[in-house]
């Protein structure tokens, strides 16, 4: 029998081909830097949240064996994700359509500069306090 040790989500990784830009991108959207530091010369580890959030999003170099442009199917959530939509088309991200149906929040797909994927989806805020 297995026992499981595993107690939360930590961090999810995303490759990113300018760090900097990345990291003022995901600034606007709400984020703070959780750590910033070169691990080892050439090696830089970013890690940003949501403020309350125990789960980061790190920011890594993209490189041969890890590319930029991925489906990262990470779900962020947003009070109006109306005003999210023009905010992230402003920001120069490429957004998908703002889905509106009656049978779930309003949501859409939005990709970041180097086009990697997010889905950003309306949330009740008291469902998160």
């Amino acid at each position: 029998m297995i026992t499981t040790t595993c107690t939360g989500i930590l961090t999810v990784a995303v490759p990113v081909t300018d760090q900097d830009r990345s990291k003022a991108l995901f600034g606007q959207l709400g984020f703070e830097t959780h750590l910033d530091a070169e691990l080892k010369p050439g090696f830089r580890w970013l890690e940003m949240r949501v403020p309350g959030s125990e789960t980061t999003l790190s920011l890594v170099r993209a490189s041969e064996n890890l590319p930029a442009g991925i489906d990262t199917g990470i779900r962020l959530g947003t009070p109006d994700a109306r005003a999210a939509h023009a905010a992230l088309a402003e920001l120069g991200c490429t957004v998908g359509a703002l889905l509106e149906w009656e049978t779930a929040p309003p949501m859409f797909v939005f990709r970041d500069h180097d086009r990697n994927a997010f889905y950003l989806t309306q949330v009740d805020e008291a469902q998160h306090t």
